[in-house]
C-alpha cells in the first residue's frame, strides 16, 4: 500500500498471478529434476572424494573447495564446505548430495509469442517467474530429499515461515554462489547426475545452465552446516587451488577474478 510504488507493485503482482493460471492452464512450462545421494569422505582438509559405492574402495570424482581466509576473531572457524562432510580418516561413513532441477522447459516458445508481438512486458515477466518456479521447485526437492529420500530428518514439521527461514536441517550450496563461487565444478556435477542426458539442462562454456530458469547444488546434511560467504581469497589459495583443480593458474585466475586479492 506504500503511496509511491503501491499501485504499480500490486498491477504487477496481479500480472504475475494471471500469468502464473496461464502458466498452468495452457501448459507454457515444463519442470524435471534429478538428484543423488553419494558415499563422501573429506581429505586433504578442503577436499571432498565421491566414492563409486558404498564399498569406498574406488573414487569417482573429488570435489575442490575453496576456505575462508580473512582473519577472524580468536576461536571462530574459517570455513569451508568441506567442514560438514567427515574426514576419511575418522573412518565415519558419510554422504554428500547433489541436484539439478528446472521450470524452463519450453519457454523459447511462448517468449517468442512476445517478442514477435514486442511485449518485451510479458516475456521478461515470463522469465521471472520460471525464475522464482525453478527455485520453488528446488525449495520442495530439498524438503523431499531431507524427509523422504535421504530421510536424514524424516519428522521435520515446519510451516512455511520456517522454511523461508531456512530452520531446516542442512544446506544446498550452488557452484557460484557465496560459499563456492567457482563455476566449472558445475562440470563435475553435471557428470555425476547425467544432468544434460536425463533432464536438458545444458550448461554454457561460461557454466551458465540453459535453459536459465535452473537451480542446481549440493546436499549437505551435517547438523552444524550452515551458509557463508567464502570473501576474498589470496595468491596462496589460488595457486593451490589450481594445482589441485590440474588447471592453468591464469584459468584458475579468471574464474576467481571475483574473490581474489592479490
Amino acid at each position: 500500500e506504500d503511496s509511491t510504488i503501491g499501485v504499480e507493485a500490486k498491477k504487477l503482482f496481479n500480472d504475475a498471478q494471471s500469468m502464473l493460471r496461464r502458466i498452468i492452464d495452457e501448459n507454457w512450462l515444463g519442470a524435471k529434476a534429478v538428484f543423488g545421494i553419494f558415499p563422501a569422505n573429506t581429505i586433504d582438509d578442503d577436499d571432498i572424494e565421491i566414492y563409486k559405492d558404498d564399498s569406498r574402495q574406488v573414487v569417482d570424482v573429488v570435489l575442490r573447495n575453496l576456505r575462508q581466509q580473512r582473519k577472524k576473531a580468536p576461536g571462530q572457524a574459517n570455513f569451508c564446505l568441506s567442514d560438514f562432510i567427515a574426514p576419511k580418516e575418522s573412518k565415519l561413513p558419510d554422504y554428500i548430495g547433489a541436484f539439478a532441477v528446472t521450470a524452463g522447459i519450453g519457454i523459447e516458445k511462448q517468449i517468442k509469442v512476445f517478442e514477435e508481438n514486442h511485449d518485451d512486458y510479458n516475456a521478461i515477466l515470463l522469465k521471472a517467474l520460471a525464475d522464482r518456479l525453478a527455485e520453488a521447485f528446488a525449495e520442495r526437492l530439498h524438503q523431499r530429499v531431507r524427509i523422504e529420500f535421504w530421510a536424514y530428518a524424516p519428522n521435520e514439521q515446519l510451516d512455511n515461515e520456517a522454511l523461508i527461514r531456512e530452520k531446516y536441517r542442512g544446506i544446498r550450496p550452488a557452484p557460484g554462489y557465496p560459499a563456492c563461487p567457482e563455476h566449472t565444478e558445475k562440470k563435475t556435477l553435471f557428470a555425476m547426475l547425467e544432468v544434460e542426458k536425463r533432464i536438458g539442462i545444458k550448461l554454457t562454456e561460461s557454466c551458465a545452465m540453459y535453459p536459465a530458469a535452473s537451480v542446481s547444488g549440493w546436499y549437505f546434511a551435517h547438523p552444524e552446516s550452515k551458509y557463508f560467504g567464502l570473501g576474498n581469497i589470496k595468491r596462496d589459495q589460488l595457486e593451490d587451488y589450481a594445482k589441485r583443480k590440474g588447471m592453468p593458474i591464469e584459468e584458475a585466475k579468471r574464474w576467481l577474478q571475483s574473490v581474489l586479492v592479490e
